[in-house]
């Protein structure tokens, strides 16, 4: 968090952040990140480490939450500590930041990619360039496993 401080939008770069969900503490499952994350204005950081030790994310200003479409702002932003940290803005092509449902959370697409995506159980996920953000592959594959998985709010 200390590391992406300088990368979130300037209101937010003084405000304390709050652990809302960690896989380690709350088990795997999409539902109770949303539950846990159900925090309405809170803007919202996700970290994720794979099987392989990669690091990578994304930053939603808006909470993260189950939608009928996409939402969220072009504040939205992917990152990757692969090795150093690389942030993947908005590119103003289209307004796909956050969508997510009980059995997938995405975040960043087009073109039928996904710049990020989560399955139900967040076992499994997935990074491709998408439009949204012109991004690079966020973990080493196109689809890895999840070793943890952190969701912080503002306190």
């Amino acid at each position: 968090v200390p590391q992406l401080s300088p990368q979130l939008p300037p209101r937010l770069t003084q405000q304390p952040w709050h652990l809302l969900y960690s896989t380690e503490r709350d088990g795997f499952s999409l539902r109770t990140l949303y539950r846990s994350g159900a925090r309405p204005d809170s803007p919202a950081l996700l970290l994720i480490r794979d099987t392989e030790a990669q690091a990578f994310g994304a930053f939603s200003a808006s909470a993260i939450r189950t939608s009928s479409g996409f939402y969220g702002t072009g504040e939205t932003f992917l990152f990757s500590f692969c090795p150093e940290l690389k942030v993947f803005r908005w590119t103003g092509r289209n307004d796909f930041f956050v969508n997510g449902d009980m059995n997938l959370l995405m975040v960043g697409g087009g073109s039928g990619r996904f710049g990020l995506w989560l399955d139900g159980d967040l076992h499994h996920g997935g990074s491709q360039p998408c439009e949204t953000f012109d991004n690079e592959t966020l973990s080493h594959r196109e689809e890895f496993c999840i070793q943890d998985l952190e969701l912080w709010g503002l306190a």
